[in-house]
């Protein structure tokens, strides 16, 4: 099921970028069309004004013949204007109009713009988008909103420049853009489609591979767990049975020892029982270690009843530990619920003995896909350098720990602060 989900994702993901591919393709395949077509509108008035215009073009037009005009418009009209070229016009220098296929603009006269003056001086192509918002375009603003004007000079017989402007329809060059998308896309999209189609098979193949390596890491950090759980249950038989049994036996022959000097010549052996009684420490102490090496079976009990045991021995050994699960979704996996378990004594176990703190607070919640744990003390604190000082002086519980909860995929931060003082201990699993 996970496996599909991801693969899923993946797939999405796929799908979104062949998308936004396929929207940037659009838009530039659009841009260099325009640019495509705006060039050719270049090319065709070129064409157009020198080869069809510029030879009917006589010197009697200049003085507006009206033989000259009609000749013009028939070549215009018949050479020049089509679908997409829908206006022509030919001005003087003195930005009068010699001949245009809108009769009523012959004859009239408007300022040349600096860009038409410097067409007629250098001899170059413009061509550009007119806004068709001064009085020589009331008539095109007719024909649509928006047109691509190009202008270039042509010449008299004489040799007197004239400048030829044609106006083209906006939506044709658009159309130039549409083509080349058309042409482009079938390729582009297709084989972004084809390689995503490809790629899912072998996302679902790595989806399985990863899957099968965690169920692994999985089995082995339980492996792990067992092993050393049952090592732990080994020493602490052995501590019971063995060290723990010969010592209460030590305080026994002191205390009758003890017992027995009441009566004799010399009175009590207030040395003798003194020791019984540090023997019996010392048993107590053995016994408290047999419990924290020999946890409780945290399937049975749960995770919540196991750390208020653990949270009631810290304020036996002078510490008072609060403990929160109000956010602790129980029973959580067998081997979180472990590591959660070693987390909390280890952390609780460095308060007792380093922090000098008079309260500590135990808090464990569930969020989303995480298991946490916070140890948090309010003790003397110290700097966060001296940690692999001292694991390199042989105190590598916490070292031992981090290792546990990486190999469980989790992670475990310590901050301190000797100035302001407390200590936080998190850790964090994730949850399978």
């Amino acid at each position: 099921m996970l496996v599909a989900i991801h693969v899923g994702q993946f797939a999405f993901a796929g799908i979104v970028a062949v998308a936004i591919v396929g929207i940037a393709l659009a838009v530039a395949s659009r841009r260099v069309g325009e640019r495509e077509g705006i060039s050719e509108a270049r090319v065709t008035t070129l064409i157009k004004a020198q080869s069809v215009v510029e030879p009917v073009i006589t010197e009697e037009l200049l003085d507006g013949d009206r033989t000259a005009i009609a000749r013009l418009r028939v070549v215009v009209a018949r050479d020049v204007v089509d679908s997409s070229l829908v206006r022509v016009k030919l001005w003087s220098q003195d930005g009068r109009i010699l001949f245009s296929d809108e009769p009523a603009l012959i004859g009239q006269r408007f300022d040349l713009g600096s860009d038409e003056l410097d067409a007629l001086a250098t001899g170059r192509i413009v061509a550009e988008v007119s806004d068709l918002g001064g009085p020589e375009n009331v008539f095109e603003r007719e024909i649509g909103s928006k047109l691509l004007e190009v202008y270039l000079p042509v010449h008299t017989p004489q040799g007197e420049p004239l400048l030829f402007e044609a106006y083209y329809r906006y939506n044709s060059v658009q159309a130039s853009g549409t083509r080349l998308w058309k042409s482009f896309a079938p390729i582009s999209l297709g084989a972004l489609v084809m390689l995503e189609l490809v790629q899912i098979p072998l996302a679902w193949s790595l989806a399985r591979r990863l899957r099968s390596r965690l169920q692994e890491r999985e089995s082995l950090m339980q492996r792990a767990l067992d092993a050393s759980e049952v090592e732990r249950r080994q020493i602490a038989s052995d501590l019971h049975d063995g060290v723990v049994q010969d010592l209460a036996g030590v305080a026994y022959a002191l205390s009758a020892r003890a017992r027995a000097n009441t009566t004799g010549e010399h009175g009590s052996d207030p040395e003798a029982e003194q020791i019984a009684e540090t023997v019996r420490e010392s048993i107590r102490a053995l016994r408290s270690l047999v419990i924290d090496l020999y946890p409780p079976n945290l399937r049975e009990e749960g995770l919540a009843s196991a750390l208020h045991d653990l949270t009631e021995r810290s304020g036996d050994k002078g510490l008072p530990a609060e403990l929160d699960t109000s956010g602790l979704l129980d029973p959580l996996p067998d081997a979180v619920a472990g590591l959660l378990y070693r987390s909390a004594q280890e952390g609780l176990r460095n308060a007792v003995q380093h922090s000098n703190a008079t309260h500590v607070r135990v808090r464990v919640l569930t969020d989303q896909r995480l298991a946490i744990l916070e140890v948090i003390d309010d003790g003397s604190g110290f700097d966060e350098s001296i940690l692999s000082e001292r694991e390199a002086a042989g105190h590598v519980g916490l070292k031992a720990l981090r290792g546990l909860v990486v190999d469980g995929g989790g992670s475990l931060r310590i901050r301190s602060n000797r100035e302001q003082g407390g200590t936080t201990m998190t850790v964090e699993i994730p949850l399978p």
